[in-house]
């Protein structure tokens, strides 16, 4: 028996956007590593953040950041693999879209349907789909530098309401389901962004759950 494959597919929350430094984390410090040491030799975890991504929308503003567009060619590029992982909304809730948690979650179906056909036809059912819905924005992001952008207590309200959402689509469609906010809370630095603490706690739960269901 090979290594069991995990792909993490994500923004800024995965790629490790540090909101003290605005840099990204060291290795080490990201949930994925977290992860990947608790889980140990029989694990291979691959890191697929990007910052600014959303599940279905363009943003000319940002360039190429609609993972539904990269979701195919991620998967067959690490391809053959056991579970994926989608921890994508915090950026669909910005200002410039005008998004319920509702129209959040069809998007996030619309990623999930393309990718359970892949996974079918191209993968015979082989790996599993987790949903985690991410960390809820909190109030800190108002007066952040990100306050403008996310339409300020809008988006608290919008994220507040996904993992309710998400856990519909995981149920509809056969998949694994998680709820970041559990085990993790963003940072009152700019109310969007976990630290290294709760990127810790993040893998942690990550890695008990990988553990219980793969």
């Amino acid at each position: 028996m090979g290594k069991k494959k995990i792909v993490c597919f994500g923004d800024s929350l995965t790629w490790g956007f540090d909101p003290d430094t605005h840099l990204r984390m060291a290795d080490e410090g990201r949930w994925t590593a977290v992860m990947r040491k608790i889980l140990g030799d029989d694990y291979e975890v691959i890191e697929e953040g990007q910052c600014g991504r959303t599940i279905a929308t363009d943003d000319p503003a940002e360039g190429e950041k609609s993972g539904i567009r990269y979701i195919v060619p991620c998967l067959e590029s690490h391809n053959p693999l056991d579970l994926l992982i989608i921890m994508l909304g915090t950026n669909d809730c910005k200002r410039k879209f005008s998004y319920s948690a509702r129209d959040i979650a069809g998007e996030m179906q619309r990623m999930v349907e393309k990718v359970l056909a892949f996974n079918r036809f191209k993968c015979g059912d082989s790996f599993k789909v987790l949903i985690v819905a991410p960390p809820k924005i909190s109030k800190a992001v108002t007066p952040s530098w990100l306050g403008d952008m996310f339409g300020y207590d809008n988006s608290v309200k919008v994220s507040a309401d996904l993992a309710d959402w998400y856990k519909q689509v995981a149920e509809m469609y056969g998949c694994l389901f998680m709820d970041a906010a559990e085990c993790a809370v963003v940072s009152e630095s700019d109310g969007i962004h976990m630290d290294a603490v709760n990127q810790a706690k993040l893998g942690e739960q990550m890695a008990k759950f990988v553990k219980e269901n793969i």
